[in-house]
């Protein structure tokens, strides 16, 4: 009994000494190891934001995406020794002050070969104004290589801001005004140019002919202009022109050859009653009917679509008398319908000297030259050429001045349609260059935006 009473003491202080070993050895690493620090809570949860206040949760180019959180600095203490951002030197170089009144924001350039169709990307309920820029130097050579910054544009005196520029050269719409009323010399000269007229002219424009002399008339709708329509139509569009007889009012040579009943057929040439005196006869006057015709063209490029650019191209001598519509009021309507006017002068309006003072009115007389003021007020440009070679060169060159602009674009801030004139000065910082551009326009729905 005592035996195994003893059996069974030593067992149980043998566990006694080996839970105590251990207890000692646990202590003893737990005590080599690490603390760490204590782990923090979990965030409490939020409640999502308002549907109401989407606008202040979306960020164009990252969505609903949250912005980043810059972590905490691992040393807190060393971040009271860096000065903040707004008070930390800026290693940007320092900007030059732009002069005054020149542009610092770019406009909108768009990418090559799409110029002019970044004018639908404007927002409705503004007025954008498209102004087309001839630049050329003292020897009338156009200048390329001018960029937005070279130019500004102001309205009624208010400089603009420059929303778009381009050089992308544009597809033309033009309608050519020939004038059939001139002597029969200056006619066959016309005549023998006229096949020129497509050279000067790629496939994308298109063309239409209208033709005047006591009356304007359109030959032909707008077609392709380098169609075999068109090579017919300005075939047929040659004339012989007028004479270039001496009138005679008196004497046994003014008689009538065709007689009624002892009396003129002609009634211009009647002796008596309305047309003169019984001893004379009054001269018929004669008839010019230019602003007729440029308004009758003005009207037919008004359909065109936008995008494209519209030109009259006259060739005439510029006389005018006759005509139911007054120059002023054809000017109002090519301005309002984004319409330029150029053209080639022919016959004595074309003679150095005597050109010049054709552009003078005489009162109660024929207008001898009226052209200078269409291609003034719509921007166009004026070539006077008396051969046959000229003229065909003044079709090549005034087509590509049409074609190869700067076009600027702005949006006024004047009401939207208010019906008044609103002048336009475009200016350019380089020395020695002349700057063509329309001096004004007039508003109209066509220019909502």
């Amino acid at each position: 009994m005592n035996r195994r009473w003893n059996v069974t003491t030593s067992v149980k202080a043998t566990c006694a000494l080996a839970l105590a070993l251990g207890l000692s050895q646990m202590a003893t690493l737990h005590a080599q190891q690490p603390t760490h620090p204590d782990v923090p809570d979990a965030p409490t949860p939020q409640a999502p934001a308002p549907m109401s206040d989407v606008k202040n949760q979306v960020t164009p180019g990252i969505g609903t995406q949250a912005e980043p959180q810059t972590p905490p600095a691992a040393n807190p203490t060393s971040s009271s020794s860096t000065p903040p951002e707004s008070q930390a030197p800026s290693t940007r170089p320092p900007s030059s002050t732009p002069d005054a009144g020149q542009q610092d924001t770019p406009p909108e350039l768009p990418e090559p070969g799409k110029g002019r169709d970044a004018v639908i990307t404007f927002s409705a309920n503004t007025n954008f104004v498209e102004v087309p820029v001839t630049v050329k130097d003292s020897k009338g050579q156009l200048v390329a290589g001018l960029e937005y910054r070279d130019f500004r544009v102001f309205e009624n005196n208010v400089q603009q801001h420059i929303s778009l520029f381009t050089v992308s050269p544009a597809a033309l719409s033009v309608a050519y005004v020939v004038d059939q009323s001139v002597t029969s010399d200056v006619m066959s000269k016309v005549n023998n140019s006229l096949g020129a007229i497509q050279g000067a002219l790629t496939p994308y424009d298109d063309v239409a002919v209208f033709t005047y002399n006591n009356g304007a008339k359109e030959v032909t709708g707008f077609t392709g202009a380098q169609s075999h329509l068109l090579t017919a139509v300005l075939a047929i569009t040659r004339a012989t022109g007028r004479e270039e007889g001496v009138p005679v009012n008196s004497g046994p040579l003014a008689g009538c050859s065709i007689t009624s009943n002892g009396e003129c057929v002609d009634p211009n040439l009647q002796q008596g009653r309305s047309a003169g005196g019984a001893a004379f006869m009054n001269i018929p006057k004669e008839i010019h009917t230019l602003n007729d015709a440029i308004l009758q063209a003005a009207v037919a490029l008004s359909t065109r679509p936008k995008g494209r650019r519209r030109v009259i191209y006259v060739i005439s001598d510029g006389k005018e008398y006759g005509s139911k519509a007054t120059t002023k009021e054809v000017i109002k309507y090519l301005q309002t319908n984004k319409i330029s006017v150029y053209a080639t002068l022919v016959g004595d309006s074309a003679r150095w000297g005597e050109g010049y003072l054709s552009r003078f009115h005489i009162p109660f007389q024929m207008r001898d030259d009226i052209l200078p003021k269409y291609t003034q007020a719509t921007g166009g440009s004026l070539y006077a050429e008396k051969s046959t070679n000229d003229m065909e060169k003044s079709y090549q060159r005034l087509a590509e001045e049409a074609r190869n602009q700067y076009t600027l674009g702005y949006i006024s801030h004047q009401p939207a349609i208010d019906g008044k004139y609103r002048s336009i000065d475009v200016r350019v910082d380089r020395p020695n260059v002349d700057v063509t551009a329309k001096p004004g326009y007039y508003p109209t729905a066509q220019d909502q935006r």
